[in-house]
Protein backbone atom coordinates (compact mmCIF):
# COMPACT_ATOMS: atom_id res chain seq x y z
CA UNK A 1 0.00 0.00 0.00
CA UNK A 2 1.57 3.60 -1.05
CA UNK A 3 1.59 5.96 1.80
CA UNK A 4 -0.78 8.70 1.26
CA UNK A 5 2.46 10.88 1.77
CA UNK A 6 5.91 10.98 2.66
CA UNK A 7 5.35 11.20 6.45
CA UNK A 8 2.73 10.16 8.57
CA UNK A 9 1.09 11.65 11.34
CA UNK A 10 2.59 9.21 13.35
CA UNK A 11 6.10 10.81 12.74
CA UNK A 12 8.07 13.92 14.31
CA UNK A 13 8.53 15.82 11.29
CA UNK A 14 4.56 16.05 10.81
CA UNK A 15 4.43 16.72 14.49
CA UNK A 16 6.63 19.69 14.47
CA UNK A 17 5.97 20.85 10.83
CA UNK A 18 2.16 20.87 11.93
CA UNK A 19 2.84 23.13 15.25
CA UNK A 20 2.83 26.82 16.13
CA UNK A 21 6.43 27.19 16.48
CA UNK A 22 6.94 27.09 12.88
CA UNK A 23 5.39 30.58 12.66
CA UNK A 24 8.89 31.38 14.29
CA UNK A 25 10.88 28.51 13.59
CA UNK A 26 10.53 29.59 9.31
CA UNK A 27 12.13 33.06 9.90
CA UNK A 28 15.06 32.05 11.87
CA UNK A 29 16.00 29.22 9.45
CA UNK A 30 16.51 31.90 6.92
CA UNK A 31 18.47 34.28 9.12
CA UNK A 32 20.19 30.88 10.18
CA UNK A 33 21.28 30.13 6.19
CA UNK A 34 21.90 33.39 5.44
CA UNK A 35 25.45 32.93 7.39
CA UNK A 36 27.58 30.92 4.94
CA UNK A 37 28.50 33.57 3.03
CA UNK A 38 29.02 31.24 -0.27
CA UNK A 39 25.05 29.81 0.07
CA UNK A 40 23.89 33.32 0.82
CA UNK A 41 25.81 35.13 -2.48
CA UNK A 42 24.13 32.47 -4.52
CA UNK A 43 20.48 33.27 -3.40
CA UNK A 44 21.58 37.21 -3.75
CA UNK A 45 22.54 36.19 -7.23
CA UNK A 46 19.62 34.42 -8.36
CA UNK A 47 16.98 35.71 -6.54
CA UNK A 48 14.62 38.76 -5.94
CA UNK A 49 14.89 38.66 -1.80
CA UNK A 50 15.94 41.85 -1.07
CA UNK A 51 12.59 42.44 -3.05
CA UNK A 52 10.57 39.35 -1.29
CA UNK A 53 11.99 38.57 1.37
CA UNK A 54 7.84 37.89 2.52
CA UNK A 55 7.44 35.91 -0.46
CA UNK A 56 10.45 33.76 -0.19
CA UNK A 57 9.33 33.12 3.16
CA UNK A 58 6.29 31.89 2.16
CA UNK A 59 7.80 29.83 -0.71
CA UNK A 60 10.10 27.92 1.59
CA UNK A 61 7.17 27.00 3.93
CA UNK A 62 4.88 25.96 1.23
CA UNK A 63 7.74 23.30 -0.05
CA UNK A 64 7.97 21.95 3.67
CA UNK A 65 4.01 21.52 3.90
CA UNK A 66 3.99 19.64 0.35
CA UNK A 67 6.89 17.86 1.03
CA UNK A 68 5.65 16.86 4.77
CA UNK A 69 1.99 16.77 4.00
CA UNK A 70 1.39 16.18 0.18
CA UNK A 71 0.54 13.33 -1.67
CA UNK A 72 3.90 11.11 -2.42
CA UNK A 73 3.54 12.33 -6.37
CA UNK A 74 2.91 15.96 -5.59
CA UNK A 75 6.11 16.11 -3.05
CA UNK A 76 8.59 14.20 -5.66
CA UNK A 77 7.29 16.71 -8.46
CA UNK A 78 7.79 19.53 -6.63
CA UNK A 79 11.12 18.32 -5.12
CA UNK A 80 12.31 17.38 -9.21
CA UNK A 81 11.20 21.13 -9.75
CA UNK A 82 13.72 22.31 -7.57
CA UNK A 83 16.49 20.28 -8.25
CA UNK A 84 16.08 20.89 -11.95
CA UNK A 85 15.75 24.63 -10.84
CA UNK A 86 19.65 24.39 -8.84
CA UNK A 87 21.08 22.94 -11.51
CA UNK A 88 20.59 25.31 -13.82
CA UNK A 89 21.30 28.36 -11.88
CA UNK A 90 24.24 26.66 -10.41
CA UNK A 91 22.81 26.24 -6.83
CA UNK A 92 23.41 22.13 -6.81
CA UNK A 93 26.62 22.38 -4.57
CA UNK A 94 25.77 19.14 -2.19
CA UNK A 95 28.17 20.98 0.16
CA UNK A 96 26.19 24.42 0.52
CA UNK A 97 22.70 22.26 0.14
CA UNK A 98 23.62 20.14 3.19
CA UNK A 99 24.18 23.47 5.12
CA UNK A 100 20.88 25.02 4.06
CA UNK A 101 19.19 21.57 4.88
CA UNK A 102 21.17 21.28 8.12
CA UNK A 103 20.37 25.14 9.22
CA UNK A 104 17.05 24.36 8.62
CA UNK A 105 16.29 21.06 10.32
CA UNK A 106 18.60 22.98 13.49
CA UNK A 107 16.32 26.26 13.66
CA UNK A 108 13.13 24.12 13.54
CA UNK A 109 14.12 21.57 15.83
CA UNK A 110 15.26 24.04 18.55
CA UNK A 111 12.77 26.56 18.45
CA UNK A 112 10.02 23.86 18.09
CA UNK A 113 11.14 22.50 21.79
CA UNK A 114 12.33 26.09 23.19
CA UNK A 115 8.89 26.90 22.64
CA UNK A 116 7.37 24.21 24.58
CA UNK A 117 7.05 21.34 22.33
CA UNK A 118 7.09 18.53 24.73
CA UNK A 119 9.78 16.14 22.79
CA UNK A 120 12.02 13.69 24.05
CA UNK A 121 15.73 13.33 22.98
CA UNK A 122 14.54 9.96 21.01
CA UNK A 123 12.28 11.75 19.31
CA UNK A 124 14.36 14.93 18.47
CA UNK A 125 16.78 12.49 17.43
CA UNK A 126 14.33 10.72 15.15
CA UNK A 127 13.32 14.15 14.00
CA UNK A 128 16.65 14.85 12.23
CA UNK A 129 16.90 11.12 11.19
CA UNK A 130 13.53 11.73 9.50
CA UNK A 131 14.47 14.83 7.96
CA UNK A 132 17.08 12.91 6.00
CA UNK A 133 14.60 12.24 3.46
CA UNK A 134 14.44 16.23 2.80
CA UNK A 135 18.33 16.01 1.88
CA UNK A 136 17.75 13.52 -0.23
CA UNK A 137 15.18 14.92 -2.37
CA UNK A 138 17.61 18.43 -3.25
CA UNK A 139 19.82 15.87 -4.04
CA UNK A 140 22.56 15.68 -1.32
CA UNK A 141 23.76 12.54 -0.60
CA UNK A 142 22.07 10.26 1.93
CA UNK A 143 25.59 9.37 3.76
CA UNK A 144 26.58 12.84 3.93
CA UNK A 145 23.72 13.64 5.93
CA UNK A 146 23.72 13.93 10.21
CA UNK A 147 20.75 11.25 11.42
CA UNK A 148 21.11 12.51 15.02
CA UNK A 149 21.05 15.56 17.66
CA UNK A 150 24.30 14.63 18.26
CA UNK A 151 25.71 14.41 14.77
CA UNK A 152 23.89 17.36 14.29
CA UNK A 153 25.93 19.49 16.83
CA UNK A 154 29.10 17.81 15.58
CA UNK A 155 28.35 19.02 11.87
CA UNK A 156 28.13 22.63 13.33
CA UNK A 157 31.18 22.83 14.72
CA UNK A 158 33.06 20.99 11.85
CA UNK A 159 31.29 23.62 9.55
CA UNK A 160 31.63 26.54 11.95
CA UNK A 161 35.08 28.04 10.37
CA UNK A 162 32.96 28.71 6.94
CA UNK A 163 30.66 30.76 8.71
CA UNK A 164 29.92 34.51 8.50
CA UNK A 165 27.71 37.34 8.28
CA UNK A 166 28.58 38.71 4.78
CA UNK A 167 26.43 42.30 3.74
CA UNK A 168 24.59 40.02 1.81
CA UNK A 169 23.20 38.33 4.81
CA UNK A 170 23.12 41.48 6.93
CA UNK A 171 20.89 42.73 3.61
CA UNK A 172 18.58 39.78 4.25
CA UNK A 173 18.01 40.09 7.48
CA UNK A 174 16.89 43.68 7.40
CA UNK A 175 14.64 43.29 4.69
CA UNK A 176 13.17 39.67 6.87
CA UNK A 177 12.56 42.85 9.61
CA UNK A 178 10.87 45.29 7.65
CA UNK A 179 9.96 43.40 4.14
CA UNK A 180 8.15 45.87 1.65
CA UNK A 181 4.32 45.42 2.21
CA UNK A 182 0.71 47.20 0.80
CA UNK A 183 -0.14 50.32 2.47
CA UNK A 184 -3.01 49.30 2.77
CA UNK A 185 -1.55 46.26 4.29
CA UNK A 186 0.90 48.22 6.87
CA UNK A 187 -1.37 50.72 7.90
CA UNK A 188 -4.51 49.19 7.99
CA UNK A 189 -3.85 45.91 9.26
CA UNK A 190 -1.84 44.25 12.09
CA UNK A 191 0.46 42.49 9.89
CA UNK A 192 3.75 44.70 10.24
CA UNK A 193 3.35 44.85 14.22
CA UNK A 194 2.63 40.88 14.11
CA UNK A 195 5.50 40.42 11.60
CA UNK A 196 8.17 42.46 13.63
CA UNK A 197 7.19 40.69 16.68
CA UNK A 198 7.74 37.30 14.77
CA UNK A 199 11.18 38.47 13.02
CA UNK A 200 12.37 39.54 16.25
CA UNK A 201 11.61 36.49 18.52
CA UNK A 202 13.21 34.76 15.75
CA UNK A 203 16.38 36.35 15.57
CA UNK A 204 16.77 36.32 19.49
CA UNK A 205 16.38 32.75 18.97
CA UNK A 206 19.48 32.35 17.10
CA UNK A 207 22.42 30.58 19.08
CA UNK A 208 24.65 32.60 20.32
CA UNK A 209 27.40 31.71 17.98
CA UNK A 210 25.33 32.75 15.26
CA UNK A 211 24.16 36.59 16.91
CA UNK A 212 27.69 37.03 17.24
CA UNK A 213 28.25 36.61 13.57
CA UNK A 214 25.67 38.90 12.96
CA UNK A 215 26.79 41.46 15.58
CA UNK A 216 24.27 41.68 17.57
CA UNK A 217 24.43 41.61 21.53
CA UNK A 218 24.46 38.09 23.81
CA UNK A 219 22.80 40.24 27.36
CA UNK A 220 22.57 37.94 30.32
CA UNK A 221 19.39 36.60 30.74
CA UNK A 222 18.15 37.09 27.01
CA UNK A 223 18.04 33.36 26.22
CA UNK A 224 15.73 33.13 29.44
CA UNK A 225 13.44 35.74 28.14
CA UNK A 226 13.29 34.20 24.70
CA UNK A 227 12.88 31.31 25.89
CA UNK A 228 9.60 32.67 27.74
CA UNK A 229 8.75 34.27 24.73
CA UNK A 230 8.91 31.53 22.56
CA UNK A 231 6.37 29.74 24.99
CA UNK A 232 3.95 32.57 24.98
CA UNK A 233 3.79 33.08 21.20
CA UNK A 234 3.30 29.40 20.41
CA UNK A 235 0.48 29.28 22.93
CA UNK A 236 -1.51 32.49 21.39
CA UNK A 237 -0.96 31.31 18.18
CA UNK A 238 -2.30 27.40 19.03
CA UNK A 239 -5.57 29.66 20.04
CA UNK A 240 -6.29 30.32 16.39
CA UNK A 241 -8.58 28.23 14.78
CA UNK A 242 -6.92 25.56 12.62
CA UNK A 243 -9.63 26.64 9.80
CA UNK A 244 -7.60 29.71 9.36
CA UNK A 245 -4.16 29.06 11.09
CA UNK A 246 -3.34 25.49 9.13
CA UNK A 247 -1.91 25.28 5.66
CA UNK A 248 -3.97 23.56 2.95
CA UNK A 249 -1.95 21.20 2.51
CA UNK A 250 -1.72 20.53 6.44
CA UNK A 251 -5.62 20.67 5.73
CA UNK A 252 -5.59 18.24 3.04
CA UNK A 253 -3.43 15.42 4.84
CA UNK A 254 -6.01 15.84 7.56
CA UNK A 255 -8.61 14.21 5.55
CA UNK A 256 -6.44 12.18 3.65
CA UNK A 257 -5.33 10.21 6.55
CA UNK A 258 -8.77 10.12 8.22
CA UNK A 259 -8.27 12.65 11.13
CA UNK A 260 -10.36 15.09 12.63
CA UNK A 261 -9.90 18.68 12.19
CA UNK A 262 -8.61 19.40 15.70
CA UNK A 263 -6.08 16.40 15.91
Amino acid sequence: MISPSLYSPSTVAWKIHSDASMAVGGIRALLEQALHPAAMAGVAAHSNFRDDAWGRLQRTGDYVSTITFGEVAEAEKLAARVRAIHTKLGLDDPHLLLWVHMAMVDSFLDTAVRSGLDLSDQEQDQYVSEMRKFAELVGIPSADVPISLQELKEYFTKISPELGASDDAKRAALFLSIPPMPKVVRFATPAAPAWATLTTLAASSLPNWARTLYGWPNLPGAQFATAIALRTTRKTLSLIPPAIAEPPMLKKARIRWNLEQSA
